[in-house]
């Protein structure tokens, strides 16, 4: 045998050795998806080494729950004079809160010596029930939703008479009462992704006699800070109660940097207005939009909604 094939036979026989040590590495290493916790589902590749249940991805712990989607209901949306696709560049009130809504992002983004605390949480209030204020909530909700740049989540606090959800014509369960009454509940179970692509909801949830003292918890303020906090370009906006008709208003207030305090035409009184204010007056940012007002046809003026300003 020549000196070359010498050389051959033993490279042969070095390669047979090589391949048989792969081949039981491999079976001893190899383990069954069901020994993981991860599913058969977990992925479309079999796992071909060991891995320690200690030492998994958190993510693989906790699969994180997704939010449910929703379709706005257009016919509804017209029916509560709601801006809609097909009519917000033509639309003197879609014009109007396009102007409401510049301060206001301006102050939830301002940075520096003029940086507002919690700026991008938005309360809507006013003195008394049917003033207005969820009309309001939803149509600048609306009209955030269509910057380029922003995600808004428009959050139902009014447990009592929670109306958000009726004006856009969706349905929902879970909310927020129930995220803050249960720790073990998921904030994004209760979470609504509705087909305007930045736009999300959060329902007020189910009745409780205790609403107001769930809304001081510490419970409450953290969940405040984690949907504030998760994104830096999303608006919080958040449907209050009216603030002389719930004590949770007032509660709210804390939480928030910016208050829109819709006020009624020719029926809001001076002096509830006054008192009102002095239960919300932790928050130093409050915004006013004078609704239902009436113009004289011809006068320079935007519509039914005027008198936005500060105090």
């Amino acid at each position: 045998m020549s000196l070359i094939e010498k050389a051959a036979e033993k490279l042969r026989k070095s390669e047979s050795l090589v391949e048989r040590a792969a081949e039981k590495l491999a079976k001893s290493r190899t383990i069954k998806s069901e020994d993981t916790n991860l599913g058969p589902d977990f992925g479309a590749e079999k796992l071909s080494g060991p891995v320690l249940k200690s030492h998994q991805p958190e993510l693989l712990k906790k699969t994180p729950k997704n939010s449910t989607a929703v379709e706005l209901n257009y016919d509804v949306l017209q029916q509560n004079n709601i801006l809609i696709e097909n009519n917000i560049d033509n639309s003197v009130t879609a014009e109007e809160f396009r102007i409401i809504k510049r301060s206001l992002l301006l102050n939830a983004f301002s940075k520096g010596d003029s940086a507002i605390k919690n700026g991008n949480i938005l309360l809507v209030t006013s003195t008394q029930p049917d003033e207005g204020k969820t009309f309001c909530a939803v149509s600048l909700a609306l009209s955030m939703a269509a910057e380029r740049d922003l995600t808004v989540l428009l959050v139902d606090a009014d447990v009592a008479k929670p109306d958000v959800m009726n004006t856009l014509g969706v349905k929902g369960n879970k909310g927020l009462i129930d995220v803050i009454e249960n720790k073990e509940m998921d904030l994004s179970e209760c979470l609504l992704r509705t087909n305007i692509p930045n736009l999300t909801i959060l329902p007020a949830g189910k009745k409780h006699k205790l609403t107001t003292e769930l809304l001081a918890s510490e419970r409450m303020g953290d969940i405040i800070d984690e949907i504030a906090r998760r994104y830096h370009d999303r608006i919080i906006i958040i449907d209050s109660p009216p603030v002389l008709a719930s004590s949770a208003a007032s509660v709210l207030a804390l939480h928030v940097g910016q208050i829109l305090y819709v006020v009624e035409a020719e029926r809001t009184r001076e002096e509830e207005l006054n008192d009102a204010l002095k239960m919300i007056e932790n928050c130093k940012n409050i915004n006013f939009l004078l609704n239902k007002t009436r113009f004289t046809a011809g006068k320079k003026k935007f519509g039914s909604y005027y008198g936005y300003g500060y105090n």
